[in-house]
């Protein structure tokens, strides 16, 4: 496989953990890079009262793979207005002749793609690319025949016990983030106040 892959998400905010498994399964599918893709007004999170902004989600991202080879950051679904649907995006990059549009999720999105907004044509306009934990097991038998093809898209990628829930409860709990993310996503928070508690 040649080309990029590319990861969405809220990254609210990104850590090290988004960009250790997405080096690994870069490398596991011989991709050249990654593109992130930060999502704008998520879907599936519509009122989520620890939600960065858009702008503050998308600059972290920014920081984050700043001067890392094989990483850059795409703001297409920021810029776009109303939810952001992967449907939309992939048929963006597909007009703009990225054949084919490879998608990387985690285990825990493989069990809920077929709710996505138009699944069904977004499995046949994307390739999905699923990253799997050490010891993760997935739900093979709850998806519908048409997602069991997906089986031969896994890629491992190492155990990271790092996520964006822990970081922003540390931040309210006035603990330090470092080692969780890059310095210049820590110094960002710092500085604009992201995540601190409500008063």
């Amino acid at each position: 496989m040649q080309g990029k892959i590319c990861l969405g998400g809220t990254f609210n905010p990104i850590h090290l953990g988004h960009l250790l498994c997405a080096r690994a399964a870069a490398e596991a599918a011989g991709a050249d890079g990654v593109v992130l893709f930060p999502a704008g007004s998520p879907a599936h999170k519509p009122n989520d009262p620890d939600l960065a902004s858009a702008q503050d989600r998308l600059e972290m991202c920014r920081l984050a793979v700043a001067g890392i080879p094989g990483f850059s950051v795409d703001d297409r679904e920021v810029r776009r207005p109303g939810p952001t649907f992967t449907i939309h995006t992939v048929r963006e990059l597909k007009a703009e002749g990225w054949n084919p549009v490879t998608w990387l999720i985690g285990g825990d999105m493989l069990n809920i793609l077929p709710s996505w907004h138009q699944a069904d044509a977004l499995l046949s306009e994307a390739r999905f690319l699923i990253m799997v934990r050490p010891g993760a097991e997935l739900a093979w038998p709850s998806l519908p025949p048409a997602y069991q093809a997906l089986r031969q898209n896994v890629v491992r990628v190492p155990r990271i016990e790092i996520s964006a829930t822990e970081i922003r409860s540390r931040v309210q709990a006035g603990l330090p983030i470092d080692f969780l993310t890059m310095p210049a996503v820590c110094r960002y928070i710092a500085d604009h106040r992201l995540y601190q508690a409500k008063p």
